[in-house]
């Protein structure tokens, strides 16, 4: 069930809101817990049982590096954190992994070792990623241990962030498990975020899609085919992504919870770096956190910072995907933030213009990485986008007259001045905030009568 869907809006959502907000605060997290396994079970019955699974194991991992530390047996509760860091992993692992190294195998030895096809659960790169890090807070001191499993539980499974993020750490959210502020106000901030993502999502986002769909099936691609597919695939992902992490913090709005933020108009940066720390950018924290920073991030010279640097980016771009190409994407960005960092960063900040160019373009190519799994495709779509197929054909052409003003409503879109506009308005009195309630109002009632119409709702973060 994904949040842009007619049954999560008008059953799951009134119903939850209204069993959460009837019982007495003291039982809140017990019922954000059972609502959320209701939310995950809806499409992943069997996998609730891994989920509660990791639930358990990393309370109980938490309790013991707490009681170790509290008995100062301090490499006890180093070796817990450890048995929980592999169980996690070899967890994902098994899940996520195990076909794409059973393929590489065959395929370097010549074996036929049958591939398991073992369905992926839904958002288990997301909740494994959380989990981790209440276990390794706890032992740095940068989190309380969570006595009571309830609220651990509700902290795991809470849905509005349960199966894409924003990836939660327990010290995001450590005081309020147990004591937040829920009023008015709180509320509804989160019913406009929640709507803004909506926007994003619906409107946006399925909307560009399907110009990606039609360029990415053509036989043969002209450089403006394939650069306009490109474009509309980086806005695909972009609007559907930020807008799927606007919905889960308005809905933790909703729920008392400040969830932290995902994306900070990644689109406008001059470099490389920026937009990593503009784009995904609670998934950038915890690898700076938990990977790069005990790799021993820049401290230990030159030669040594690039190697965590080559380590952590292709972590980060395994961590998408058990598939090659995303090894690659993640590569990409390694070599570029290397090489920023120690020859052309100096030039990128002296010349922003050239660096936002310079980064538009290197993101581009990244989503060609991104998007096709094999060489020989990636390949015939990077020879489209330098011209191997001609400058222009029918495809081009026509795509541009039919999506060239929804694109150029999506790079406005993808700037603050949108969203400045709207405060602007609200800053000036009444009168301005009831013009923006009626465009909340409007948008609303055009996305509803989208989802009630169409049958092209994807969510392309679903397969991480």
């Amino acid at each position: 069930m994904v949040f842009s869907s007619l049954p999560f809006l008008f059953f799951f959502l009134p119903a939850a809101l209204g069993l959460y907000y009837l019982a007495p605060r003291s039982w809140r997290n017990g019922v954000l817990f059972l609502v959320s396994l209701v939310f995950y079970a809806w499409g992943e019955p069997v996998y609730v049982l891994l989920m509660l699974f990791s639930t358990v194991l990393d309370y109980t991992n938490g309790r013991l590096v707490q009681r170790y530390k509290d008995q100062g047996r301090l490499r006890a509760a180093k070796a817990a954190v450890a048995w929980a860091v592999v169980l996690n992993l070899g967890i994902l692992g098994f899940f996520k992994y195990a076909d794409l190294f059973i393929g590489t195998f065959n395929s370097l030895a010549g074996t036929a070792i049958p591939l398991l096809e073992i369905p992926l659960p839904i958002g288990i790169s997301f909740y494994t990623f959380q989990t981790m890090s209440y276990t390794i807070d706890v032992y740095r001191g940068d989190a309380r241990m969570q006595p009571n499993i309830i609220s651990f539980g509700a902290y795991v499974a809470m849905f509005p962030q349960l199966i894409a993020g924003p990836i939660v750490r327990y010290q995001d959210v450590d005081q309020q498990m147990d004591h937040r502020e829920m009023n008015w106000e709180l509320f509804s901030q989160g019913v406009e975020r929640f709507l803004t993502g909506m926007v994003k999502k619906v409107l946006l986002a399925n909307g560009i899609g399907l110009l990606w769909d039609t360029v990415a099936a053509a036989p043969q691609l002209s450089m403006l085919s394939a650069w306009l597919g490109i474009l509309a695939f980086g806005f695909q992902i972009y609007f559907d992504f930020s807008g799927y992490s606007d919905m889960a913090i308005g809905l933790g709005k909703m729920l008392g919870f400040r969830l932290p933020e995902n994306f900070d108009h990644p689109y406008m940066s001059s470099s490389v770096a920026v937009f990593w720390r503009r784009w995904h950018m609670t998934l950038g924290t915890w690898f700076r956190e938990y990977l790069y920073i005990p790799l021993g991030g820049n401290r230990r010279g030159k030669a040594r910072t690039i190697l965590n640097l080559a380590i952590v980016w292709m972590a980060t771009g395994i961590w998408h995907g058990a598939s090659w190409n995303f090894l690659l994407w993640g590569a990409w960005f390694g070599l570029l933030l290397i090489l920023e960092r120690f020859v052309w960063g100096k030039a990128l900040e002296r010349h922003p213009a050239w660096g936002h160019i310079y980064t538009l373009l290197a993101v581009a190519v990244s989503w060609v990485f991104f998007s096709f799994p094999s060489l020989p495709e990636m390949g015939r779509y990077l020879a489209s986008m330098a011209g191997a197929g001609g400058l222009a054909d029918n495809l081009g052409l026509y795509s541009l007259l039919s999506y060239g003003p929804m694109l150029a409503v999506m790079a406005l879109a993808a700037t603050p001045w949108l969203g400045q506009g709207l405060a602007a308005l609200k800053a000036r009195g009444a009168w301005g905030r009831t013009v923006v309630l009626g465009v909340y109002l409007a948008a609303s009632v055009v996305v509803l009568a989208s989802l009630v119409d169409a049958s092209y709702n994807p969510f392309l973060y679903f397969r991480f």
